[in-house]
């Protein structure tokens, strides 16, 4: 059966629209995307730990007594140094205690030189035979208990005095006030911190350590020392202590590296970074943070390929995050193109046009 002239019309102008929205179909939109190859990470196959330069002794000084606070010369930053009075206590019932104590002494000892002058008189008599025996013992006695009393009230004025004393706060060592936690007119109790005192002498880095990584710490590890105030200068540095139980805010590990205070000019309170060549001596690379995606929950990375010119979603392992950007420790190579930028509007196997991050063409 023949087809009228206006079916057939008909029928043409209906495969036409078919095959227009089928080649519409297969078109897809070439974006641009910006890419970049992969750099290997500075020290790569390094652990970093930031931390803060430290004095290997740190004292925390309070007075031995109760008392009002007088005066406190120091402040933080101040420079000190052994024996240096760092604060003072009022000290005017402790100056009528020690005036108490040698008038106690000065009796005692007048009534042990009245003893003993009727010990030697009765000493005389018995000779004579003019007393007796036991007249006489009990004046030996009394005596020996008139030195006892003697010698109690030396005691006591040498405590009455040292407690004077104590009302002077004096640094234990050479070295630097770190904090002040006490002002003039407080009333302070006996050990309470007042000033807070780092010792001259050897340097070290504080750093806080994740539970999952302090296995790989030990003392007398080597490991580097990056100061960032001397340029990223590194010192040498060996670990001296690892907290023996975790912070219980942080649930982190104290540890502190011991630096060479020859090598290594620090001042305290810098920040530093601790280097540990991590295990395994995989390569890592680095790229911008802005190049991670994920893919059915994991970390992964749209990876171009330079012959068609389309991406695709590569699974990555993360080696950790840095400053410089993303470390990764596996799945793209040194020489792939990866995107790094606009990587959630990207779908599998959509072109692109490759372009650097100053929007100029490239050819990969």
């Amino acid at each position: 059966m023949s087809l009228k002239p206006a079916s057939a019309v008909g029928m043409g102008m209906v495969l036409l629209l078919l095959a227009g929205c089928a080649s519409e179909a297969r078109t897809v939109a070439v974006r641009p995307a910006v890419v970049e190859r992969p750099v290997p990470a500075a020290g790569s196959g390094i652990e970093t730990y930031a931390g803060e330069v430290r004095a290997r002794h740190e004292s925390r000084l309070g007075f031995r007594i109760d008392g009002k606070l007088l005066s406190r010369p120091v402040d933080a930053g101040t420079r000190v140094r052994r024996g240096e009075v760092l604060a003072t206590l009022e000290a005017t019932d402790l100056r009528l205690q020690v005036d108490a104590a040698r008038a106690a002494l000065a009796a005692a000892e007048a009534d042990e030189a009245l003893a003993r002058a009727e010990l030697d008189r009765h000493a005389e008599l018995l000779s004579r035979r003019y007393i007796s025996q036991a007249l006489y013992d009990a004046r030996a006695n009394a005596h020996q208990a008139a030195q006892a009393r003697r010698v109690q009230a030396r005691s006591q004025l040498a405590v009455a005095e040292n407690q004077a004393a104590y009302t002077a706060l004096r640094a234990d060592a050479d070295g630097v006030i770190t904090a002040v936690l006490a002002e003039a007119g407080q009333v302070v109790a006996a050990g309470a911190p007042v000033v807070g005192l780092a010792h001259d002498g050897e340097r070290e880095v504080l750093i806080a350590v994740p539970e999952q990584r302090i296995a790989s710490f030990r003392p007398g590890l080597p490991v580097q020392v990056e100061v960032w105030a001397r340029d990223g200068a590194r010192f040498p540095g060996v670990v001296r202590e690892v907290a023996p139980e975790a912070d219980p805010r942080t649930r982190t590990y104290d540890l502190r590296v011991a630096l060479d205070d020859a090598q290594a000019p620090v001042k305290l309170g810098m920040t530093a970074r601790v280097l540990l060549a991590a295990s395994g001596g995989t390569d890592v690379l680095l790229l911008p943070l802005s190049a991670l995606h994920e893919k059915d929950g994991q970390p992964a990375v749209w990876v171009l390929d330079p012959t068609t010119r389309e991406v695709a979603l590569r699974p990555v392992d993360v080696a950790g995050f840095r400053e410089e950007g993303l470390a990764l420790r596996a799945g793209i190579g040194a020489r792939d193109w990866v995107v790094t930028a606009g990587v959630h509007t990207l779908v599998e196997g959509q072109p692109v046009r490759p372009i650097d991050r100053a929007n100029r063409p490239l050819d990969p």
